[in-house]
C-alpha cells in the first residue's frame, strides 16, 4: 500500500514495469548472496575443506528463506550489510553458520550478485528492444511506398516515405542492439579473489596449493552459470564495466528520444499522432489538445538516462588503489534507476511505435503545397525536350516561384506555382503532362526498395535470432 507521506521514486510507482523492479529488489539480490554462499561451500567442501554435506544441506534448506527483519535488526547493530546477512542465514542454519563465507570478502556476494543483475536486466532490455525493432519494422513495410515531405533543417526537402523514415528510427535501434550484444559477449564475474584481489586467504586454504584455487573459483563461478571471470581484480570488479552499461542504456535512449522527438513533430503537422485514448485528456485548460504525452515522456526519462554514463565514469576514475567504497551509495541509485528508466522508455516505445496513427490525407496535402518548388526542375527539362531553351526556361521559373512563394508567404494563399506556370506560353508543352509528372511517387528515389533491403539484410536476422522474445505489448501506466 502507498504511503503518501513519504517520498515514491516514480521510475517504480509510474513508469517501470514489475519485471524490472523485481530484478532490482532486496529479495532477488539477497537469494543470489545465498546462491553463492552455498556454491561457494560446496565447491570448498568438493575440494576437500572441511565442510560437510548435512551444513551444505543446511544452507540450501534456508536459501530461499531470507529472515529480512532479523537481517535489517542485524545491520542497525554491525553497520555491515553482508555480515548482518551472514549473521541472519548462520541463525537460521546454524550447523553451517560457522562456514558461511568461508575465505571471502563482502564482495564476494556483492560484486558477484551485482554482475547478475546487470546481465539479467540487459535480458530484459534486449528483449523489450527487440520487440520494438519488431513494431518498427511491421510500420515500415506498410507505409514503405507512402510519400512524404523530407526534411533537412526542419526544412522542406526533397520527398521520402514514411516507412523509409521509420528506418531511420530503426538502424539507430539496430545500431544500439549490436552495442548490447557486443557488452553482453564480454560479461565476466568477480570470481573468488579475497579482499583485495590477490586470493591470499584462499591460498592459506588450500596450504599454498595455487592450482586448487583457481578450481575453486571455476567451480563456484561454473554453479552461477557462468564461465567467464576477471583475469585480476581488486576487492571489486572494474567499475568501468558500469560505464559500458551506462553506455549501452543511454544510446538506447538517445534512439529514444530521437524517435520520440521525431513523432512529436510530426503530431505539431498532424501527419502522425501518438495513440490516444477515448478517456484521456490533453489539457486541463484546453479541451481540444491532443499532447503527445507518450512521447513526451519517452524524452523526459531518456534525457536523464544519456546524463548518467558520466556519472559512471567519475565512479570507475576514483577507485583508489584496490577500491574505495564512495561507489556503493551512488551505484545503488544510478545503476538501478538506469535500467528502470529505460525499461520505461521501451515500454513506452513499443506502445507508440504499434498504435502510430497515420494521417495520409494531410500528409498528401503537405507535399502539394511544396512538390511544385521540387519539381520546377523535371518541368524545365521536359521543356527543354521540346525544343526550349533552358536558360530562359530557368529565369522564367525562377520569377514565377517568387511569385508563388509570395502568394503563400505574403498573402496567405495556396502554392498557385502550377497555376501559373498552366497560364504561361513558354511551359505550354506541359500544360497536359503537370499531373504526370507531380506523381509524388516519382520523387521518393529508392525508398520503397531501401525499406525492403535494409529489413531483409539487416533487421529480419536479427528478429528470426531472438524469434522466442518476441509479442511483448507496450504499457503505459499512467
Amino acid at each position: 500500500m502507498t504511503d503518501y507521506a513519504i517520498y515514491q521514486n516514480p521510475l517504480c510507482t509510474r513508469y517501470a514495469s514489475a519485471e524490472m523492479q523485481k530484478n532490482f529488489s532486496d529479495e532477488k539480490r539477497f537469494k543470489l548472496w545465498r546462491k553463492l554462499w552455498i556454491a561457494l561451500a560446496e565447491s570448498e567442501m568438493e575440494m576437500g575443506l572441511n565442510i560437510t554435506p548435512e551444513q551444505v544441506a543446511q544452507l540450501k534448506e534456508y536459501a530461499e528463506d531470507i529472515d529480512f527483519a532479523q537481517a535489517e535488526k542485524n545491520e542497525r547493530e554491525v553497520r555491515h550489510d553482508v555480515m548482518a546477512h551472514v549473521k541472519a542465514y548462520g541463525s537460521q542454519a546454524p550447523l553451517a553458520a560457522g562456514i558461511i563465507h568461508l575465505g571471502a570478502t563482502s564482495c564476494f556476494v556483492n560484486c558477484n550478485s551485482e554482475v547478475i543483475i546487470l546481465n539479467d536486466a540487459l535480458d530484459i532490455v534486449l528483449k523489450k528492444l527487440v520487440n520494438v525493432m519488431d513494431k518498427l519494422k511491421r510500420f515500415a513495410l506498410q507505409y514503405k511506398g507512402m510519400p512524404s515531405l523530407g526534411f533537412t533543417h526542419l526544412q522542406p526537402a526533397q520527398l521520402t516515405t514514411v516507412g523509409k523514415r521509420a528506418t531511420l528510427w530503426l538502424q539507430d535501434l539496430e545500431m544500439d542492439y549490436q552495442n548490447l550484444m557486443d557488452l553482453k559477449t564480454h560479461i565476466k564475474l568477480r570470481g573468488v579473489k579475497g579482499t583485495t584481489g590477490t586470493q591470499a586467504s584462499f591460498l592459506e586454504l588450500f596450504n599454498g596449493d595455487g592450482n586448487k584455487v583457481k578450481e575453486l573459483e571455476r567451480k563456484v563461478v561454473a554453479k552461477m552459470g557462468y564461465d567467464k571471470v576477471y583475469g585480476v581484480t581488486g576487492q571489486t570488479y572494474p567499475r568501468k564495466f558500469d560505464y559500458n552499461v551506462l553506455c549501452v542504456l543511454s544510446q538506447i535512449s538517445q534512439s529514444a528520444y530521437k524517435f520520440a522527438n521525431d513523432i512529436r513533430i510530426l503530431q505539431n503537422m498532424k501527419e502522425i499522432e501518438e495513440p490516444f485514448e477515448k478517456s484521456q485528456i490533453g489539457s486541463s485548460a484546453m479541451a481540444y489538445k491532443r499532447n503527445p504525452m507518450r512521447s513526451e515522456r519517452i524524452c523526459a526519462l531518456a534525457r536523464y538516462v544519456i546524463s548518467l554514463p558520466v556519472n559512471g565514469a567519475i565512479t570507475a576514475g576514483t577507485q583508489w588503489m584496490e577500491r574505495t567504497l564512495d561507489d556503493s551509495a551512488n551505484r545503488r541509485i544510478v545503476n538501478a534507476q538506469a535500467f528502470l528508466a529505460v525499461d520505461a522508455i521501451l515500454n513506452i516505445y513499443m506502445n507508440v511505435a504499434e498504435n502510430m496513427v497515420v494521417y495520409d490525407k494531410v500528409i498528401a496535402r503537405h507535399i502539394q503545397a511544396e512538390l511544385p518548388f521540387m519539381a520546377t526542375e523535371n518541368i524545365m527539362m521536359e521543356c527543354v525536350k521540346a525544343g526550349g531553351n533552358r536558360q530562359e526556361l530557368h529565369e522564367r521559373i525562377r520569377v514565377l516561384s517568387m511569385e508563388a512563394g509570395k502568394n503563400v508567404k505574403v498573402e496567405g494563399k495556396e502554392n498557385n506555382l502550377l497555376a501559373l506556370i498552366a497560364k504561361d506560353e513558354m511551359f505550354r508543352p506541359v500544360w497536359g503532362k503537370l499531373d504526370e509528372i507531380l506523381d509524388a511517387k516519382k520523387f521518393v528515389g529508392r525508398s520503397p526498395e531501401q525499406v525492403e533491403e535494409f529489413i531483409q539484410a539487416e533487421i529480419d536476422p536479427i528478429l528470426q535470432k531472438h524469434q522466442s522474445l518476441l509479442g511483448e505489448k507496450g504499457d503505459v501506466k499512467v
